[in-house]
């Protein structure tokens, strides 16, 4: 039973993908909860996640109105919140066409690749140096230019320094704040109120990201494609369907939010994910040294590993896997709404009831996972679980949710965990700081379930210095 008029708004707390869960266990895999004056359906379970968002799927197409959809993303003229129909499938499209799909994430794999070879070259000097790493802050800066070369054209950014920071916290924050349950997205008649201060938060941090997406825009509206050596680049492409054949015209507004989407989903989500994964074979060092043992074998030591070597390296995308599996960087699916009313398993679901699915509580079920809160890539190499994907076919592990509205960024993200973090593991032996004894590995919720303390870390070169230099 929730509250009067704010429900069962009190009963979710500061980590509403624990507290969800735990009523999962006592209430059941479909869980409908008034919120304020509206429904929540949540399911926690793979079966149910499957009849929501496969079986269901039509129905469940769109987001809810929210203060973030309004604040940070455009009033919704992005891709994450925009309404399923022309201009979300144009968006999507040309996303897939030129940024996001397996032909374009070939055509620009020389980039990730030089960005990586910047990142090594400064974790060697800091290796020199006797330096700590911090790896947030390392994987924000290349995650960053990575997208800025295939976006703009450009490195984002030339040098670490302030503008770096400020852009990581910017990210942080918008995840941070998108995940927070607003009172005002519940009880509309609060809104204007904004008891909790988070739209104004959201009002000042777009207007960061807005400075920021507009000098950026008018910057590459000022050169050529010559002066960026001839090869157009997305924001080119976008840039020319603004008025397309299909009838849909792309404001700058859409385009603005549409970069909003691509940096900060690329960036905090593939970043957090590689944290974690690190995190926890620095805190398990057998599997760190048997990831290395493994690498050396297949790739030996005097060379990078390439994005290729993927395919032949099985005990590193199990690591993956299972880093996806126990921390999944979207804990809740952003939410969906119902168009209709319909029945779910027998359950009567009424007509704008919000989804919430738990893909936390999915990847930590003790009913589908064998010691689920053990970190184990073992399970991911045989037995049932050898053929899970992460493409949202496996409901027991949707780290990028499923459907019809599944991340359009699924590829480019299984890609940039993989790579950055085999890179890492195979170009270096990691160990903590002697001033810290024990990592900690509590979470702090947001939209991007990121570490409550960043992972700081001291790192020592395991293949000769030339490989560090080479192009």
């Amino acid at each position: 039973m929730g509250w009067p008029v704010i429900g069962a708004l009190p009963l979710l707390g500061g980590m509403p993908h624990v507290s969800l869960a735990k009523m999962a266990k006592k209430y059941g895999p479909i869980m409908y909860l008034k919120v304020g004056t509206y429904g929540m359906v949540v399911a926690s379970t793979p079966s149910a996640a499957k009849a929501f968002l496969k079986i269901h799927y039509s129905n469940f197409s769109n987001r809810p109105p929210s203060a973030g959809a309004t604040h940070l993303a455009y009033n919704a003229q992005d891709m994450v919140f925009s309404p399923y129909g022309p201009r979300w499938k144009l968006l999507r499209k040309l996303s897939n066409l030129h940024l996001l799909g397996a032909k374009a994430l070939e055509d620009w794999a020389n980039v990730r690749a030089n960005e990586l070879g910047h990142m090594l070259k400064s974790m060697l000097g800091a290796s020199r140096e006797g330096e700590r790493v911090v790896v947030k802050d390392m994987l924000t800066f290349a995650i960053a230019n990575m997208i800025g070369q295939v976006v703009l054209s450009k490195r984002v950014f030339a040098e670490k320094g302030a503008e770096v920071n400020e852009f990581k916290n910017m990210a942080v924050e918008l995840m941070t704040i998108t995940g927070y349950v607003n009172i005002g997205d519940f009880i509309p008649k609060l809104a204007w109120l904004d008891l909790q201060g988070i739209e104004r938060k959201m009002k000042s941090l777009h207007k960061k990201f807005d400075d920021l997406f507009t000098k950026m825009f008018d910057e590459h509206k000022a050169t050529s494609n010559i002066e960026r050596k001839g090869k157009p680049d997305f924001l080119d492409i976008v840039m020319a369907n603004m008025d397309n054949s299909e009838g849909e015209r792309l404001s700058t507004t859409n385009i603005k939010a549409l970069l909003l989407n691509l940096f900060n989903a690329s960036i905090d989500t593939s970043s957090s994910t590689i944290e974690w994964a690190l995190s926890e074979m620095i805190k398990n060092s057998k599997i760190l040294k048997k990831s290395q043992q493994e690498m050396d074998q297949i790739i030996g030591k005097n060379r990078r590993l390439v994005e290729s070597d993927s395919p032949n390296l099985p005990y590193l995308r199990a690591i993956c896997k299972e880093a996806f599996r126990k921390h999944p960087s979207t804990p809740l699916n952003l939410p969906r709404v119902s168009n209709e009313p319909c029945t779910v398993d027998d359950y009567y679901i009424p007509k704008n009831t919000r989804l919430s699915v738990n893909i936390w509580a999915i990847g930590r079920d003790p009913d589908v996972w064998e010691n689920p809160l053990e970190f184990d890539p073992e399970r991911f190499l045989s037995g049932k679980n050898k053929n899970i994907d992460l493409q949202g076919n496996g409901f027991e592990l949707i780290p990028f949710g499923a459907g019809r509205r599944i991340c359009p960024g699924t590829r480019l993200g299984i890609v940039m965990v993989e790579y950055i973090l085999g890179t890492l593991v195979h170009s270096f032996d990691w160990k903590l700081p002697n001033d810290i004894m024990e990592i900690n590995m509590e979470e702090s919720f947001g939209l991007a379930l990121q570490k409550a303390v960043p992972l700081e870390a001291m790192v020592t070169p395991r293949l000769p210095l030339n490989v560090y230099y080479a192009n």
